[in-house]
């Protein structure tokens, strides 16, 4: 595993739809150990997408800290929202910025995990937060063009 460079707001690349993933290869394999690296050890995040590394490529991570632990979604699709909440957003990307933003209070989400399998998984709360966060990037969304209000920065 490696630790790579976060790719932050003024990089085109942020802006860029992500594409799907024809194969998992080993190469998308080690991509996803090294964004678990990244998030974990040298940001402290909850969630990455690969765009966030500079691949454009239709993959992110999650890990909110409970029970699912890390969760690996490759070519995920969000099938059905539900409800409302409003909950205070940073990105790695935009380090120092945060601002609420309002989500689905519940989703249900299919992707493929490492192995090739099939997986859905329903989430509410911060999780759903963050998928649709990480989703959104592979989109070429960030969480500023959907904030309610005023984005903060912190002072350095």
């Amino acid at each position: 595993m490696a630790l790579r460079n976060i790719v932050v707001e003024g990089d085109p690349i942020l802006r860029k739809k992500s594409r799907p993933v024809d194969e998992i290869s080993p190469r998308i394999i080690k991509l996803l150990d090294d964004m678990a690296e990244t998030m974990y050890l040298d940001n402290r995040g909850i969630g990455i997408a690969a765009v966030q590394v500079g691949v454009l490529r239709r993959v992110f991570i999650v890990d909110v800290g409970d029970e699912h632990g890390k969760l690996e979604f490759i070519n995920p699709e969000i099938t059905y929202t539900e409800g409302e909440q409003t909950y205070c957003e940073g990105c790695l990307s935009l380090p120092g910025k945060s601002a609420d933003v309002e989500r689905p209070e519940k989703i249900r989400i299919k992707a493929l995990d490492r192995n090739g399998n099939e997986f859905e998984l329903e989430a509410d709360g911060l999780l759903a937060v963050c998928i649709c966060h990480e989703y959104d990037h592979l989109e070429g969304i960030l969480f500023t063009d959907r904030a309610k209000g005023e984005i903060e920065t912190e002072e350095d």
